[in-house]
């Protein structure tokens, strides 16, 4: 199952994601070429790498869904629903939790935000976008199969705190991301995946 799900995630750079199940499901567009329509687009938060109402009109039509948090909802127009961290929503069988994604030691990602994590489960997998986060303390209660990570530093955890996440986390799967584009760089991820090695599956993707 994990395996079969895993094959339909595109990385699509920085934190950009796309799944294409029966749904076609978008994390944080960014920077994307033109791509088929999503029934589904959730946006961590608002800085300008995540929260990008042009890149979000390549993809939305008329029946998309964006799921967001409320800074990032002011920006865009549509379907929107607002969630916060620790609530739940199920939209066309999907269900979808927002979780807590914030900076421990740097002020670019406050707590007090409440901006977003998510957690969501397709087709009998529970797949784990991170946001642009930290190593924190809620990660210990998650209960995923694939995590998708940031591993850069700057802004977000360090490959080596990300490692510290995976750990904690235990999903069968984890992916890095947020890097390559406005930090860090593909030895970031590399230098995760190794580091994982013989604990947790890593991979590595190709930008779609």
């Amino acid at each position: 199952m994990i395996n079969t799900i895993s094959q339909k995630i595109e990385w699509l750079g920085h934190d950009a994601f796309r799944i294409i199940t029966s749904k076609i499901i978008y994390f944080d567009p960014y920077q994307i070429a033109d791509g088929p329509p999503a029934d589904l687009i959730l946006i961590t938060h608002d800085h300008y790498d995540h929260c990008s109402p042009d890149d979000v009109a390549k993809i939305q039509k008329s029946g998309t869904v964006i799921v967001t948090e409320e800074d990032s909802a002011k920006k865009l127009s549509g379907d929107i629903r607002i969630m916060s961290p620790g609530e739940s929503i199920s939209i066309d069988g999907m269900n979808i939790e927002a979780v807590p994604s914030y900076n421990t030691n740097k002020q670019f990602h406050p707590k007090n935000n409440n901006w977003l994590g998510f957690i969501i489960e397709i087709d009998g997998s529970r797949i784990y976008h991170a946001g642009d986060t930290d190593y924190i303390p809620e990660m210990e209660k998650f209960n995923v199969d694939i995590a998708l990570l940031p591993v850069s530093g700057t802004y977000v955890m360090t490959a080596e705190e990300a490692v510290k996440a995976a750990l904690s986390i235990e999903p069968a799967l984890s992916i890095p991301m947020h890097y390559g584009t406005v930090a860090g760089s593909e030895e970031d991820a590399l230098n995760f995946k190794k580091a994982l090695e013989g604990k947790i599956e890593v991979r590595v993707l190709n930008k779609s």
